[in-house]
């Protein structure tokens, strides 16, 4: 079966002056699926997402969004996607539904007003839809900018940290309307600072460090890539370094201190390694234990395994 890519990249290059945001982006996002693109602060995430959608010109490279060559076809790809950036777009003086009539009239929608009160209520906002958005919650102003990315249904969407600064519950909201778009066939690239958000979203993730995709996969096989963790708590801290000197021993990995907890934990890729075994090198060592455990990794373990941490701050981007 051949896949489809609903976004693809090779090679994209953008520089600032002397800074090189992307140095040789190359991305394969499927039709239908969510894309979750992660890297810490200043490896060009949002450099990236501003160049798929056309708001920034690639210096090198290609790139096909929804079909369409992104340079010699930008009008094309602009009428095919959909955007929400960091910051809302919407309009805090109109009312929540004069906004999106406004966006569907913009876009040339029929039937502006029932496409407005359609996502209305899909974001739970039917009932303060006619209060001003500058009076909305966080979360209500985030839904609708959501709402507003979606009055065209859009092929691709592009979510650069949706979910940033909201309370849980708007957080909860603005998963499900992803799940929703998925289900629908619409394609989503995000970008997030939540590990546990790709997690729950993502089919795949794309790792990026130092303006390039360094790791990608979906969230099993990059765990896949780093083992396990194992971790031990200590009825003393004063404990922790004799367990930590045990897990450097058995993992060969720098262990990772969690002080409040009185907890100690390092990764490993040894398959010998089972938990009766630590239990009893940590006893032997006489680590007064509470607990110990052999867990698969978390994203949040990936995340700092396989990404570089940038050194030369003249090189930090967006």
């Amino acid at each position: 079966m051949t896949t489809t890519y609903a976004v693809l990249s090779e090679g994209l290059q953008k520089h600032f002056g002397p800074v090189h945001a992307l140095r040789g982006l190359d991305l394969a996002v499927a039709e239908g699926t969510v894309c979750g693109l992660l890297g810490p602060n200043g490896t060009g995430k949002t450099t990236a997402v501003r160049l798929l959608t056309t708001l920034l010109r690639p210096d090198g490279g290609s790139a096909r969004i929804a079909g369409h060559d992104l340079v010699r076809e930008a009008a094309a790809v602009r009428r095919r996607i959909g955007v929400t950036g960091q910051y809302a777009s919407v309009d805090g003086d109109l009312t929540g539904r004069e906004n999106l009539r406004l966006f569907a009239r913009l876009h040339r929608v029929r039937g502006p007003a029932a496409r407005a009160d359609e996502l209305l209520e899909r974001f739970g906002l039917a009932e303060v839809a006619d209060r001003r958005a500058s009076v909305y919650s966080g979360g209500m102003r985030r839904g609708l900018d959501l709402a507003a990315s979606l009055v065209r249904r859009p092929d691709v969407l592009f979510l650069d940290e949706p979910t940033t600064g909201l309370d849980p519950a708007g957080r909860s909201r603005v998963w499900q309307a992803v799940r929703d778009l998925k289900a629908d066939g619409t394609t989503v690239l995000l970008t997030t600072q939540y590990l546990e958000e790709a997690d729950q979203l993502a089919d795949e993730i794309a790792l990026m460090d130092r303006g390039r995709v360094a790791h990608s996969g979906s969230p099993a096989e990059l765990k896949a890539l780093i083992g396990s963790y194992a971790e031990a708590v200590v009825a003393d801290g004063e404990a922790l370094p004799r367990a930590a000197a045990v897990l450097d021993r058995l993992t060969g990995c720098e262990p990772v201190f969690d002080h409040e907890r009185h907890a100690v934990g390092a990764l490993t890729t040894d398959p010998t390694l089972t938990l009766p075994r630590l239990v009893r090198e940590l006893d032997t060592a006489g680590v007064p234990l509470l607990d110990a455990s052999l867990r698969p990794p978390t994203l949040d373990d990936v995340f700092l395994r396989l990404t570089g941490q940038i050194a030369d701050s003249e090189e930090l981007v967006a």
